[in-house]
C-alpha cells in the first residue's frame, strides 16, 4: 500500500489563501489545482490571519527516512520528531538547502518559478536584480533583524578562469575572488594591494563510476581501475600547496576521518591484468565526463581530465574526453545517467561525517554511483545514531574501509585553495566550508562590494540545488532556523533562538526568534519551519517542484523521501 502522509491541519494551509484557495493536504489522494508559477516581481505579503498550527506525519516510520513528523507547537515553536537519534540534526538544519521560505511565497509560486529566480528570506541581502549571464545584484535588507550589511550593495559575478578572475582583482574592478589558480598563490601574497585567505582541505575530488552501467558493474573491475590511477602525480602536477593525496573519501579535518587508512597502492601493471582476466581489454572504450568549472577541490579540471585520459591509455584503455554545462552535469550525474567515469568533488557544507558519507552513500543518496551497498548502510546508519564521538567512530572506520572493498568512487585528493581580497577590505575571509557571509566584510566604506565566483549559479531556490556557486549566493539573503559561526563552522542561533532534544535524540524542539520578517514583509512563523520542510520531505506535495525536483540534500541527509517515486 501506498504510504500517504496525513497532515493535520484545522483548516487546510490557511497561508494558502494568498491565492483566494486552498490547498489540498498532501499525500491524502486529494487533488487540488496547482497555482501556476508566478513570472513577475515577488508578490506583496498577504494580510495575517488568525494562527493555525500546521503538522505534516508519516502513518510511520517504514518509509526508511529520518522523520516522522513536524509540527508547529504555536507560533512560535517548532518540533520535530525523528525515527530515530541524530546528533548531527543541529549542523543539518544549519544548512543553506533547508533555510526556511514565508509560506505564503511557497504557495504563490507554485514551488517553482519565480522561487527559483527570486529568492524571498529574511537575511542581511536582498536579491533585487538577476542579469542572466552577466551579474546578481542585492540590496542591504533596513528591516534586518540582526547586524546590518556593512556595504549597501552586494554584486556577484562569475569567471570559469582563474586568470580573468586574478586580473579583475588586481585591476580593482571586483573586491573579492574564489579559488585563485595554483600559481597564483605567491604572485597574491606578494602583492601589497592584495590579501590571500586559506581555506583548509575539506574536500574530497574522485573519479566516480555508476555499478549500473558494465563493466563497472563488477567489483573487482572497479578496484583494477583504483589501482590504475597515480593519484599522487595529479596532486603534485595540478594541485596548490596544502593540498594532500586522499586515502579515503573523508577529509582528515572532518570527524568520520579514519586514522591509518589506506587506499590501493598504484600498481598498472596488477590493474591491467586484472581487467584483462575479467574481459574487459583489450578494446574497452569509455568516456570520462566533466564540467569546466573550477572548484577548491579541483582547481585544474581541463587538465586533469586529460592527464586521466592518459593514465587510462597507458593500461590499455580509450576514454573520450566529455565536458558538459554545470547544472546540466550536475542533474545528470545525480540521476544516475553518467555511463562511463564522472570527475566529482565535494566541500564541506558542516564538519561532521554525515554531510560526506550518509549523502553520498546512505540509503537516501542520489543514484550518480548507480545501486547502493547495504553494508555500508547499516554501518552508516549505527555511527549516525550513537550520541558520543568515541561510539560512533568505529563505524565510521567500518564503512570507510566497506567504501574502499566496493569502489564506488576513486578519492583523489583533498585540495587546498582559498579566496583572496583587495588588501583594504575588513574583516575578508574564507569560509571552510564555503559560507562566507558578505555582510561582515568592509570593502573601505565603497558602497559596493563586488565578488566575483567560479560560475553562475543554476537556480537560486537552493532546497533544489547542490552546486556551491547557489548556495553562497543564497546564504547572503535566506536564512536556516541555526547556522555557522564564521571562521569556525559551530552551529549558532540564527532564526531560532533556542533549541533542545529529549535524552534519545529522537525529539528536537525550536524556539523562533521574534520579530523577524521577509523581504516581502510577511512575519516568520512555525508554519513557514513546517512547509518549508514539508516540501521537501514529502515527494507527493504538490508544491515539491523546485528547478529540476531532485531536492538532493534532502533525502542525502535525512534518509529518504516520504512518498518516493517507485
Amino acid at each position: 500500500m501506498t504510504r500517504k502522509l496525513t497532515l493535520l491541519l484545522s483548516v487546510m494551509l490557511i497561508l494558502g489563501l494568498v491565492l483566494g484557495g486552498c490547498a489540498a493536504p498532501a499525500g491524502t489522494g486529494t487533488t487540488a489545482e496547482q497555482p501556476e508559477a508566478a513570472t513577475e516581481a515577488a508578490p506583496e505579503a498577504a494580510p495575517a490571519g488568525p494562527f493555525e498550527p500546521m503538522v505534516m506525519a508519516a502513518e510511520n516510520c517504514d518509509y526508511g527516512g529520518e522523520f516522522m513528523s513536524m509540527e508547529a507547537v504555536d507560533e512560535k515553536t517548532v518540533k520535530f520528531t525523528l525515527c530515530y537519534p541524530d546528533p548531527a540534526f543541529p549542523s543539518k538544519v544549519a544548512f543553506s538547502s533547508f533555510a526556511i521560505n514565508d509560506a505564503g511565497y511557497l504557495e504563490s509560486t507554485g514551488g517553482g518559478g519565480t522561487l527559483v529566480e527570486q529568492p524571498n528570506g529574511t537575511g542581511p541581502y536582498k536579491m533585487v536584480e538577476w542579469l542572466r549571464g552577466d551579474q546578481i545584484i542585492f540590496e542591504r535588507n533596513e528591516d534586518f533583524w540582526g547586524e546590518p550589511a556593512i556595504a549597501p550593495t552586494l554584486v556577484f559575478r562569475w569567471s570559469a578562469e582563474s586568470a580573468q578572475r586574478l586580473v579583475e582583482l588586481q585591476a580593482g574592478t571586483v573586491d573579492g575572488i574564489d579559488n585563485p589558480g595554483p600559481d597564483d598563490f605567491t604572485v597574491i601574497e606578494d602583492d601589497p594591494n592584495l590579501q590571500l585567505a586559506q581555506r583548509n582541505g575539506t574536500n574530497i575530488f574522485y573519479l566516480g563510476m555508476n555499478n549500473t552501467f558494465p563493466p563497472f558493474d563488477n567489483e573487482r573491475v572497479r578496484q583494477a581501475f583504483a589501482m590504475a590511477i597515480d593519484r599522487q602525480r595529479l596532486v603534485d602536477n595540478f594541485y596548490p600547496p596544502g593540498s594532500s593525496v586522499a586515502s579515503q573519501f573523508m577529509p582528515p579535518a572532518i570527524f568520520g576521518y579514519s586514522e591509518g587508512q589506506t587506499w590501493y597502492e598504484f600498481n598498472p601493471d596488477e590493474a591491467k591484468k586484472i581487467l584483462e582476466e575479467e574481459g574487459v581489454l583489450p578494446g574497452f572504450k569509455t568516456s570520462i565526463t566533466y564540467r569546466d568549472v573550477v572548484r577548491g577541490y579541483l582547481p585544474n579540471p581541463g587538465v586533469v581530465a586529460q592527464d586521466l585520459q592518459a593514465q587510462l591509455a597507458d593500461i590499455g584503455v580509450e576514454a573520450e574526453i566529455v565536458v558538459m554545462e554545470s547544472g546540466a552535469f550536475l542533474d545528470a550525474a545525480d540521476r544516475g545517467e553518467i555511463d562511463g567515469f564522472h570527475m566529482l568533488g565535494w566541500g564541506a557544507d558542516y564538519p561532521d561525517a554525515t554531510n560526506f558519507l550518509d549523502f553520498h552513500f546512505g540509503p537516501g543518496s542520489s543514484d550518480q554511483f548507480g545501486e547502493g551497498f547495504p553494508d555500508i548502510w547499516d554501518a552508516l546508519q549505527e555511527g549516525a545514531t550513537k550520541s558520543k564521538a568515541e561510539d560512533r567512530q568505529p563505524w565510521y572506520d567500518q564503512a570507510n574501509e566497506l567504501i574502499k572493498q566496493h569502489v564506488p568512487m576513486i578519492p583523489i585528493a583533498h585540495g587546498g585553495n582559498g579566496a583572496a581580497f583587495k588588501a583594504d577590505v575588513e574583516g575578508a575571509y574564507a569560509s571552510d566550508i564555503g559560507a562566507e557571509q558578505f555582510a561582515l566584510m568592509n570593502p573601505a566604506g565603497r558602497d559596493t562590494f563586488v565578488w566575483m565566483q567560479n560560475g553562475e549559479p543554476p537556480g537560486l531556490y537552493c532546497a533544489d540545488e547542490s552546486d556551491g556557486e547557489a548556495l553562497r549566493a543564497c546564504e547572503q539573503v535566506m536564512q536556516s532556523l541555526l547556522a555557522y559561526e564564521p571562521g569556525t563552522g559551530a552551529v549558532v542561533a540564527s532564526l531560532a533562538t533556542d533549541w533542545s532534544a529529549n535524552e534519545d535524540l529522537t525529539e528536537w524542539t525550536f524556539t523562533l526568534r521574534d520579530g523577524v520578517t521577509f523581504h516581502d514583509g510577511a512575519t516568520l512563523d512555525a508554519n513557514d519551519v513546517v512547509l518549508s520542510y514539508g516540501v521537501q520531505w514529502d515527494a507527493s506535495h504538490p508544491l515539491h517542484v523546485g528547478r529540476d525536483g531532485s531536492f538532493t540534500y534532502f533525502p542525502g541527509l535525512f534518509g529518504g523521501f516520504l512518498n518516493a517515486p517507485e
